[in-house]
Protein backbone atom coordinates (compact mmCIF):
# COMPACT_ATOMS: atom_id res chain seq x y z
CA UNK A 1 0.00 0.00 0.00
CA UNK A 2 3.16 2.50 0.67
CA UNK A 3 4.63 1.21 -2.35
CA UNK A 4 1.64 2.64 -4.48
CA UNK A 5 1.28 5.79 -2.05
CA UNK A 6 4.80 6.93 -2.69
CA UNK A 7 4.94 5.69 -6.45
CA UNK A 8 1.78 7.80 -6.75
CA UNK A 9 3.68 10.66 -5.33
CA UNK A 10 6.53 10.46 -7.46
CA UNK A 11 5.01 10.25 -10.33
CA UNK A 12 2.70 13.19 -9.97
CA UNK A 13 6.03 15.15 -8.50
CA UNK A 14 7.96 14.99 -11.69
CA UNK A 15 5.35 15.65 -13.91
CA UNK A 16 4.51 18.48 -12.36
CA UNK A 17 8.04 19.53 -12.31
CA UNK A 18 8.42 18.80 -16.33
CA UNK A 19 4.75 20.94 -16.91
CA UNK A 20 6.13 23.74 -14.94
CA UNK A 21 9.39 23.66 -16.88
CA UNK A 22 7.49 23.59 -19.99
CA UNK A 23 5.14 26.51 -18.75
CA UNK A 24 8.52 28.19 -18.52
CA UNK A 25 8.88 27.86 -22.39
CA UNK A 26 5.81 28.90 -23.31
CA UNK A 27 5.54 32.25 -20.36
CA UNK A 28 8.97 33.44 -22.75
CA UNK A 29 7.14 34.43 -26.04
CA UNK A 30 4.03 35.26 -24.38
CA UNK A 31 6.03 38.16 -22.23
CA UNK A 32 8.46 39.18 -25.06
CA UNK A 33 4.87 39.89 -26.92
CA UNK A 34 3.78 41.55 -23.94
CA UNK A 35 6.96 43.67 -23.82
CA UNK A 36 7.08 44.53 -27.18
CA UNK A 37 3.22 45.91 -26.48
CA UNK A 38 4.39 48.02 -24.41
CA UNK A 39 7.30 49.06 -26.04
CA UNK A 40 4.82 50.06 -28.86
CA UNK A 41 2.34 51.91 -26.83
CA UNK A 42 5.00 53.79 -25.31
CA UNK A 43 6.19 55.11 -28.63
CA UNK A 44 2.97 56.07 -29.31
CA UNK A 45 2.81 58.31 -26.13
CA UNK A 46 6.38 59.79 -26.69
CA UNK A 47 5.48 60.38 -30.30
CA UNK A 48 2.33 61.84 -30.45
CA UNK A 49 0.75 62.42 -26.77
CA UNK A 50 3.41 64.20 -25.43
CA UNK A 51 2.99 62.26 -22.17
CA UNK A 52 5.73 62.54 -19.57
CA UNK A 53 7.62 59.13 -18.70
CA UNK A 54 6.49 58.78 -15.34
CA UNK A 55 2.81 59.19 -16.79
CA UNK A 56 3.17 56.99 -19.80
CA UNK A 57 4.39 54.32 -17.37
CA UNK A 58 1.55 54.09 -15.63
CA UNK A 59 -0.70 54.07 -18.17
CA UNK A 60 1.05 51.19 -19.31
CA UNK A 61 1.13 49.12 -16.59
CA UNK A 62 -2.31 49.46 -16.24
CA UNK A 63 -3.04 47.90 -19.49
CA UNK A 64 -0.47 45.35 -19.41
CA UNK A 65 -0.64 41.63 -17.36
CA UNK A 66 1.94 40.83 -14.69
CA UNK A 67 4.69 40.62 -14.30
CA UNK A 68 5.78 43.41 -17.18
CA UNK A 69 2.74 45.61 -15.70
CA UNK A 70 4.42 45.24 -12.58
CA UNK A 71 7.97 46.97 -14.51
CA UNK A 72 6.05 49.91 -15.47
CA UNK A 73 4.62 50.65 -12.18
CA UNK A 74 7.90 50.33 -10.56
CA UNK A 75 9.48 52.38 -13.21
CA UNK A 76 6.59 55.34 -12.92
CA UNK A 77 7.25 54.96 -9.06
CA UNK A 78 10.96 55.24 -9.31
CA UNK A 79 10.61 58.46 -11.40
CA UNK A 80 8.19 60.11 -9.32
CA UNK A 81 9.15 59.69 -5.83
CA UNK A 82 13.08 59.01 -6.02
CA UNK A 83 15.73 61.69 -6.87
CA UNK A 84 17.20 59.41 -9.89
CA UNK A 85 17.96 59.59 -14.00
CA UNK A 86 15.60 57.51 -15.76
CA UNK A 87 18.56 55.06 -16.63
CA UNK A 88 18.95 54.32 -13.38
CA UNK A 89 15.07 53.71 -12.68
CA UNK A 90 14.71 52.02 -15.68
CA UNK A 91 17.84 49.64 -14.69
CA UNK A 92 16.66 48.73 -11.44
CA UNK A 93 13.02 48.48 -12.13
CA UNK A 94 14.13 45.43 -14.08
CA UNK A 95 16.37 44.35 -11.86
CA UNK A 96 13.61 44.22 -9.64
CA UNK A 97 11.14 42.12 -11.57
CA UNK A 98 13.45 40.23 -13.53
CA UNK A 99 13.30 37.34 -11.73
CA UNK A 100 9.63 36.93 -11.42
CA UNK A 101 9.76 36.30 -15.31
CA UNK A 102 10.41 33.95 -17.65
CA UNK A 103 12.96 35.85 -19.93
CA UNK A 104 16.61 35.48 -20.86
CA UNK A 105 19.55 37.54 -20.39
CA UNK A 106 19.54 38.67 -23.82
CA UNK A 107 16.64 40.24 -23.39
CA UNK A 108 16.89 41.88 -20.17
CA UNK A 109 20.39 43.22 -22.24
CA UNK A 110 18.31 44.07 -24.77
CA UNK A 111 15.88 45.76 -22.17
CA UNK A 112 18.90 47.56 -20.83
CA UNK A 113 20.29 49.16 -23.56
CA UNK A 114 17.35 50.40 -24.31
CA UNK A 115 16.59 51.90 -20.83
CA UNK A 116 20.55 53.67 -21.37
CA UNK A 117 18.90 56.01 -24.24
CA UNK A 118 15.45 56.33 -22.90
CA UNK A 119 15.08 59.88 -22.42
CA UNK A 120 18.29 61.05 -23.75
CA UNK A 121 17.40 62.06 -27.26
CA UNK A 122 14.95 64.01 -29.33
CA UNK A 123 11.53 62.13 -30.20
CA UNK A 124 12.54 61.03 -33.60
CA UNK A 125 16.01 59.72 -32.31
CA UNK A 126 13.91 58.25 -29.36
CA UNK A 127 11.44 56.30 -31.93
CA UNK A 128 14.67 54.97 -33.75
CA UNK A 129 15.60 53.48 -30.56
CA UNK A 130 12.21 51.52 -29.75
CA UNK A 131 12.17 50.37 -33.36
CA UNK A 132 15.91 49.26 -32.89
CA UNK A 133 14.59 47.71 -29.74
CA UNK A 134 11.53 46.09 -31.37
CA UNK A 135 13.90 44.32 -34.11
CA UNK A 136 15.81 42.85 -31.50
CA UNK A 137 12.86 41.56 -29.32
CA UNK A 138 11.62 40.09 -32.51
CA UNK A 139 14.38 38.09 -32.90
CA UNK A 140 14.14 36.92 -29.51
CA UNK A 141 10.36 35.83 -29.88
CA UNK A 142 11.25 34.28 -32.73
CA UNK A 143 14.03 31.81 -31.58
CA UNK A 144 11.55 31.24 -28.15
CA UNK A 145 9.05 29.97 -30.17
CA UNK A 146 11.28 27.62 -31.69
CA UNK A 147 12.21 26.17 -28.56
CA UNK A 148 8.39 26.22 -27.38
CA UNK A 149 7.77 24.55 -30.29
CA UNK A 150 11.14 22.18 -30.12
CA UNK A 151 11.06 21.40 -26.33
CA UNK A 152 7.96 22.03 -24.72
CA UNK A 153 6.56 18.62 -25.53
CA UNK A 154 9.60 16.86 -24.47
CA UNK A 155 10.15 18.58 -21.03
CA UNK A 156 6.49 17.32 -20.13
CA UNK A 157 7.10 13.70 -21.26
CA UNK A 158 10.64 13.73 -19.96
CA UNK A 159 8.96 14.52 -16.51
CA UNK A 160 6.54 11.57 -16.52
CA UNK A 161 9.05 9.27 -17.97
CA UNK A 162 11.66 10.36 -15.47
CA UNK A 163 8.93 9.77 -12.62
CA UNK A 164 8.32 5.84 -14.07
CA UNK A 165 12.16 5.47 -14.27
CA UNK A 166 12.13 6.10 -10.65
CA UNK A 167 9.59 4.03 -9.88
CA UNK A 168 11.17 0.88 -11.38
CA UNK A 169 14.50 1.73 -9.86
CA UNK A 170 13.09 1.80 -6.63
CA UNK A 171 10.25 -1.38 -6.40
Amino acid sequence: MFKIVGAILILFATTWTGFELAKQLSERPRQLRTLKTALQSLEAEIMYGHTPLHEASRRLSQQLSPPISDFFTSFGDKLTQTETTVRDAWEESLKDIWGKTALKKGEFEIMKQFGETLGRHDRVSQQKQILLTLTHLEREETEARDKQVKYEKMVKSIGFLSGLLLIILLM
